[in-house]
């Protein structure tokens, strides 16, 4: 077994089918070493925005759930989680009324996943997070990413 294979297993996680491109563009680019994956929400049918129909608490979910998301993709592609030498660069669009404040914490649930998986040292990251007036199909996030990769 895989040591990041094993390490979901410890920690109870089952990785979701990686979700197919909702439109005209590939889940994921490798270019020099660098894995470009497409922006990804939440395996939800439950639609809104943080500060509206949502909580933070509900929304740092959401993003954990995104998260799934985007491993599912990433191992899809490498074969293997163990291929990703770090997680590089998150971002985070947020589905938030215009009075809304807590972006940072709802991506914490993106990050805390992504370090317990990849460890402190391979799983920390650069990020970015924005709030929008609107995503796609109103998902409550979507969330890019960028991993170093061994080719």
């Amino acid at each position: 077994m895989n040591i990041i294979d094993a390490r979901l297993q410890e920690l109870g996680i089952t990785l979701p089918q990686s979700s197919s491109p909702a439109g005209k563009y590939a889940n994921a680019v490798i270019v020099n070493g660098m894995m470009y994956v497409s922006g990804k929400g939440p395996a939800t049918d439950e639609r809104g925005k943080l500060g509206v129909e949502f909580t933070t608490e509900q929304g740092y979910d959401f993003a954990r759930n995104a998260g799934l998301e985007v491993l599912a993709v990433v191992r899809d592609v490498l074969g293997s989680l163990d291929r990703v030498k770090r997680v590089v660069k998150v971002q985070g669009f947020i589905n938030a009324s215009a009075s809304y404040q807590e972006h940072h914490k709802v991506l914490n649930g993106f990050s805390d996943l992504m370090i317990d998986v990849f460890g402190e040292e391979q799983g920390m990251h650069a990020r970015s997070v924005l709030g929008a007036v609107s995503v796609r199909d109103q998902l409550p996030l979507i969330i890019d990413s960028i991993f170093q990769v061994e080719e």
